[in-house]
């Protein structure tokens, strides 16, 4: 094995060895999602796939509620698509970065592109050289593997296990995305627009406000955005 060849393999061992706290946080979150869609219908089958395609923790457990509901397909559609949109921004931040790559990496990088992977892209070096793509190809591909393997215990625990949402295991989804945010807090914009939209999203949920999140982040985004232009301004 030449040099070149060990160190691509090294680099894809830490970018898996750094995601590792991370794919270990989703534990509960992915036993959640594999017990949940068995518990509402879905084949084993039907189950593992949200996971091997879909590849979105948030996405997978409002879209199987929603067709467990009798959701239309509309609505259906729209949730998915007002869940995933951060995606996209993901995807703008890094475009500079990747759209210079070969399509094979710009297409696997993108389907792998999770909040926590991008939240071990912040290095100003990421995707920039063939190491770096190897480190994120590590990184993400071994996300997509833990998720899928979690699924597949919640979907096993699921079919033999009374209802796993009882257990609380949802709070999984929140600790993962508070220990990713947290970390990023470093501006008053940042502090602004967590704050903000922490307290949206406690108020709209006591309403009973069906699109309180997407609300909370919306007001979150234009409060950061103007405590920015406020803070530039001279005096």
């Amino acid at each position: 094995m030449n040099h070149s060849r060990r160190g691509l393999l090294a680099a894809v061992k830490k970018g898996t060895l750094d995601m590792l706290p991370l794919s270990l946080a989703v534990l509960p979150w992915g036993i959640l999602f594999g017990s949940l869609a068995v518990q509402r219908g879905f084949s084993w089958l039907e189950a593992q796939l949200f996971s091997a395609v879909i590849f979105g923790g948030a996405v997978q457990i409002v879209t199987v509620e929603l067709i467990a509901n009798n959701a239309s397909l509309v609505t259906v559609l729209f949730s998915a698509l007002v869940i995933s949109s951060r995606h996209f921004l993901y995807g703008l931040t890094l475009r500079e970065r990747l759209s210079p790559k070969p399509l094979r990496w710009r297409l696997s990088l993108g389907f792998l592109l999770t909040d926590e992977l991008f939240a071990v892209s912040g290095d100003r070096r990421a995707y920039k050289t063939r190491f770096r793509l190897y480190y994120a190809l590590g990184a993400g591909g071994s996300f997509y593997l833990a998720w899928n393997l979690w699924t597949l215990i919640g979907i096993v625990a699921g079919a033999s296990l009374p209802d796993l949402t009882e257990l609380g295991l949802d709070f999984a989804i929140a600790a993962t995305f508070i220990a990713l945010v947290v970390p990023e807090i470093k501006s008053l914009a940042s502090l602004v627009s967590v704050l903000v939209a922490a307290l949206s999203a406690v108020v709209f949920s006591l309403w009973q406000f069906e699109l309180g999140l997407v609300c909370a982040a919306v007001l979150a985004m234009f409060a950061g955005y103007f405590t920015e232009i406020i803070r530039g301004r001279p005096g």
